[in-house]
């Protein structure tokens, strides 16, 4: 009796090992079935276009390519408050990434030209943007066009 107790138990011990392997593959940060039930997440690569940017609050740039579908050419990206408030020389702000109604990804822009790059974060937002998450450094070359650099994420539901 006693052979056919152990020879079970090391069964159902070996069918956790298995079923432990499996999990810890598929759980791996490399597998494929984990990407399936993990945040979408990637680099992020945006441009934006600032000639009607008044300094002013509500002044706003235009996206001219992203890299993320989620984010289409033509967005804008509406600044709460005016450049210079409340330090001179620096844009310190919250902002709204407008996509379309009812998708807005909400922001904080932190820029001061004499001490490149910037930072930009975004963390949540409405419709598609609900879950979204970003962190970019933001540089320009010519005081007009920007580039967004960084990374991005789309957290699971709860």
């Amino acid at each position: 009796m006693q052979f056919k107790l152990s020879a079970r138990f090391g069964i159902i011990l070996a069918l956790l090992a298995l079923v432990a392997g499996f999990a810890a593959l598929t759980l791996s940060p490399g597998s494929q079935v984990a990407s399936a039930a993990s945040p979408r997440s990637g680099n992020l690569h945006v441009t934006k276009e600032c000639s009607q940017y008044t300094l002013l609050a509500g002044g706003f740039c235009t996206i001219t390519s992203s890299n993320l579908k989620a984010i289409d050419v033509g967005s804008t990206v509406v600044y709460a408050k005016a450049f210079g408030d409340p330090v001179p020389g620096v844009l310190d702000t919250d902002v709204v990434l407008q996509v379309g109604p009812g998708n807005t990804a909400f922001g904080h822009c932190y820029l001061d030209p004499a001490h490149q790059p910037g930072r930009c974060t975004f963390n949540g937002g409405t419709g598609k943007f609900t879950h979204f998450h970003a962190s970019v450094a933001v540089s320009t070359q010519d005081g007009v066009n920007f580039g967004w650099d960084g990374t991005y994420s789309f957290s699971p539901r709860d």
